[in-house]
C-alpha cells in the first residue's frame, strides 16, 4: 500500500495537525446511575468548574489507556485479531514448557520493560536492545533512533509509551510518551446514594471484623447530565519520529482502530458502570469535520498497512520475537519479601 493508493483514512487531511482530537458522548446502558472510578485514599475524584458545574472522573487516563492496549488482543484464541497479525510483539514462553505461553508485551502492564522480557536468565531480548542503543549512555538519548527500535518489536508500545528503565540501557534514560490518550468524565452530576447488607444466614450475629454476622454497606453511584470520552492522537510527537510514512500511517490507524474497538467492546467498566455511545457517536474537534472510518474500515487499513511495512526493515523478522522465562539464579519468580508490587497503571507516564 502506498499514499498513491485509496486509503480509509485522509491522512493528508493530518499532516499540518499537532493533534487529532476526538471526542464521543455516553450514556449508561441501563437506567441512569453509573459507578464512577475509584482511589484508595481518595474515593470518587469530584471536582468543581470555575463556572460551578460539579464534575466528576469516570475513567483515568490510565484506565482507558490499560482498555486501548487490550483492543488488539483476541482472548478467546490467545492471539492477535487475524486482520492484525504480523504486527510485531514480544511472546514469553516458560522455560521449562516451550509450547505454551506465558504473557507477551501487548498485554503486559509495561509493556517491553516487563520483568519478565528483560529480566530472565534469558537475556536475549536485552542484548539486542542494548546493543541497539549503544552510544545513547551520554548526551541526549536520539528519540528517532528509539522509537524505530520500540516499533521494530512492538509497535503497540510506540502508540501507548514504555520507559525502559533499566541502568544497562542507556542509562534508564530511554522513554517513549504515550501517543494516544484518552479519559472519561461526566458533568453536572449527583450523588446517588444506596447500600445493602452481607447477609449471613448461619450466624446473623456474628464477629463482623472476621467476616461473620449481617454486614451493612453504604454505596455512593451518580447520575449526571453528561458523560463524555475524551481522545487525544498526538500527530506532532508522531511525525517528530521520523519513522517511514507506512509506518506513521500504521500507528495513526491502529489508535484509531483502538479507540473504535474500546467504544464498541471495551465500555463496561466495572460491574456497576456499563456505558455505551449516545448522540452522534465519536466525532472529530480538531481538525473538525475530521471523518473517522468505521472499526472494520479501520481493520482493514491497518491489515493493509502491516502487509506493507513487512519486508522493509520497520518489523522484526520474524515478527514475533519469543523469550523464554526462567527466574535469574537467587530468584524464585516471585516478588522479593517486602518488595513493593508494580503500580496498576500500565501506562508510560
Amino acid at each position: 500500500m502506498t499514499t498513491t493508493e485509496a486509503a480509509s483514512v485522509d491522512y493528508t487531511a493530518l499532516l499540518c495537525q499537532p493533534r487529532l482530537l476526538l471526542e464521543a458522548p455516553l450514556k449508561p446502558l441501563q437506567g441512569h446511575r453509573f459507578q464512577p472510578t475509584g482511589f484508595a485514599d481518595l474515593g470518587p475524584a469530584r471536582y468543581t468548574l470555575p463556572d460551578g458545574t460539579e464534575m466528576l472522573l469516570v475513567e483515568s487516563a490510565q484506565s482507558v489507556a490499560n482498555r486501548m492496549e487490550l483492543a488488539c488482543w483476541d482472548h478467546a484464541n490467545d492471539d492477535l485479531i487475524e486482520k492484525l497479525k504480523g504486527l510485531p510483539y514480544i511472546l514469553v514462553r516458560p522455560s521449562d514448557d516451550p509450547d505454551s505461553t506465558l504473557t507477551n508485551s501487548i498485554l503486559e502492564a509495561h509493556r517491553i520493560n516487563s520483568p519478565y522480557i528483560l529480566e530472565g536468565a534469558d537475556k536475549s531480548v536485552f542484548d539486542k536492545l542494548r546493543q541497539e542503543v549503544a552510544g545513547m549512555e551520554k548526551g541526549a538519548v536520539d528519540i528517532r533512533a528509539l522509537a524505530k527500535l520500540i516499533m521494530k518489536y512492538d509497535p503497540n508500545a510506540v502508540v501507548h509509551g514504555v520507559f525502559l528503565a533499566k541502568s544497562d540501557l542507556a542509562a534508564g534514560r530511554l522513554r517513549l510518551p504515550r501517543l494516544l490518550s484518552g479519559f472519561i468524565e461526566a458533568s453536572d452530576i449527583r450523588p446517588a446514594e444506596s447500600g445493602g447488607v452481607k447477609n449471613d444466614r448461619v450466624d446473623p450475629s456474628g464477629e463482623a471484623a472476621k467476616g461473620f454476622g449481617h454486614v451493612p454497606f453504604h454505596r455512593t453511584e451518580f447520575v449526571a447530565a453528561e458523560i463524555k470520552a475524551y481522545f487525544n492522537l498526538d500527530l506532532a510527537l508522531l511525525r517528530g519520529y521520523g519513522l517511514p510514512e507506512d509506518a506513521t500511517n500504521l500507528l495513526i490507524a491502529l489508535s484509531l482502530f483502538k479507540i473504535r474497538r474500546f467504544l464498541s467492546t471495551g465500555l463496561r467498566l466495572r460491574t456497576a458502570c456499563d456505558l455505551e455511545p449516545a448522540g452522534n457517536g465519536l466525532v472529530a474537534t480538531h481538525p473538525e469535520g475530521f471523518r473517522i472510518p468505521p472499526e472494520e474500515e479501520l481493520l482493514t487499513e491497518c491489515h493493509a498497512l502491516i502487509e506493507a511495512c513487512t519486508g522493509k526493515g520497520i518489523f522484526a523478522d520474524p515478527f514475533i520475537t519469543v523469550v523464554e522465562w526462567k527466574p535469574p539464579k537467587g530468584r524464585s519468580g516471585k516478588g522479593k519479601k517486602g518488595e513493593e508490587p508494580e503500580p496498576g497503571d500500565k501506562g508510560a507516564n
